[in-house]
């Protein structure tokens, strides 16, 4: 496993079964490559060359990572993709891509140790919620933008009248603006109304 001391404490916020023996890492390059590991769950997974060919050379039948941009089919790997944003791994389902139908049902078992089960979307950029959160990130910079409000008010508002767990500035900053504006100049190229707000733009690029 992976990931950083913010996406464990996510990922256990749900009890785990005591049958799972989990390896954390945080460099690759001290990673034991235990030959008795059933799988890689990549959280830090970032597509270049040389951490797909580490990861294909894993001892493992599945490798799940976090990639929410780049989809399999930009990776040309039989990996599993899954929506591993902060905040996200809190909830209860995970948002998954992934065709073969063998590597899914594996997921499925993995994950359900960790009180999670999987919703399988199209191997898309972005996933389903990523770009629903993105986009109101992204209107909250526009309303910032025209002065509609100040980002504690819109925070507030839309914690209140919502009921979302976070306000969209408090969420942005969570998830990471630079990826939040990623996402939306990725979608943008193809479809319009996710052209990011300049001020957005302006933040995530300081």
């Amino acid at each position: 496993m992976l990931a950083d001391d913010e996406q464990k404490e996510e990922l256990l916020s749900f009890p785990v079964d005591d049958i799972i023996e989990l390896e954390w890492v945080t460099d690759v390059s001290v990673h034991s490559k235990k030959q008795h590991a059933d799988a890689c769950i990549d959280l830090l997974f970032e597509n270049n060359p040389d951490r797909v060919e580490w990861l294909k050379s894993l001892p493992v039948s599945l490798v799940v990572i976090n990639s929410v941009i780049d989809t399999l089919g930009d990776i040309h790997q039989e990996f599993v993709r899954i929506n591993g944003w902060n905040t996200f791994l809190k909830r209860p389902v995970v948002e998954a891509a992934c065709d073969d139908a063998t590597l899914r049902n594996k997921t499925e078992k993995l994950l359900v140790h960790f009180g999670r089960r999987v919703e399988w979307v199209p191997d898309i950029a972005g996933f389903i919620t990523p770009r629903v959160v993105a986009s109101i990130i992204n209107e909250a910079f526009f309303a910032l933008e025209e002065k509609v409000s100040t980002p504690e008010e819109i925070d507030t508002a839309m914690r209140l009248g919502t009921n979302y767990p976070f306000g969209p500035f408090e969420w942005g900053k969570k998830i990471g603006l630079q990826k939040v504006y990623s996402l939306l100049a990725s979608l943008s190229r193809v479809q319009n109304r996710y052209q990011p707000s300049l001020l957005l733009k302006q933040t995530a690029l300081a």
